[in-house]
C-alpha cells in the first residue's frame, strides 16, 4: 500500500473511534509524537493513547488536504468545532513507523470543556 492509503484507512479508524484498527495500522515499535504531548512508544502504548483520548472527547477529522511524498503521508486537517491542525505518517511496509501531529492543545481542551493541565 501507498503510504496515502494507510493515511485513509487511519482516518476512516480514527473517525469510527476504532483504536483496535488504528493501532494495527502502526509498527509494533513505532512512535506517535503529538508535539503537544510526550512522543507515545509502542504499538500498544499508541493504543491505549487512542482509547483515552476517545473517552475524553467526540474527535472527527475532515481531511482538507492529504499529500504523499517517497514513505510520508501528510494531512491538513479540522475539526466540526475548528480546531485545525496537520500530521505527518512515514509508513514502511504498509504500517506507520513515525507519526507527529501539529495541533492547539489549549484550544482542544477549552473546546471539550477538559481540565487545562
Amino acid at each position: 500500500m501507498k503510504p496515502k492509503e494507510v493515511l485513509q484507512m487511519f482516518v476512516d479508524a480514527f473517525n469510527q473511534a476504532d483504536t483496535e484498527a488504528l493501532s494495527l495500522l502502526y509498527a509494533e515499535d513505532a512512535i506517535n509524537h503529538q508535539v503537544a504531548n510526550e512522543p507515545i512508544f509502542g504499538r500498544e502504548n499508541i493504543k491505549k493513547m487512542f482509547e483515552n483520548e476517545f473517552a475524553q472527547a467526540k474527535m472527527v477529522c475532515i481531511v482538507e488536504n492529504m499529500f504523499e511524498d517517497g514513505q510520508w503521508a501528510i494531512m491538513e486537517w479540522r475539526d466540526p468545532l475548528g480546531l485545525r491542525g496537520c500530521g505527518f505518517f512515514q509508513v514502511v511496509n504498509d504500517k506507520i513507523i513515525f507519526q507527529r501531529g501539529y495541533w492547539d492543545k489549549l484550544s482542544f481542551m477549552k473546546q471539550h470543556g477538559l481540565p487545562i493541565e
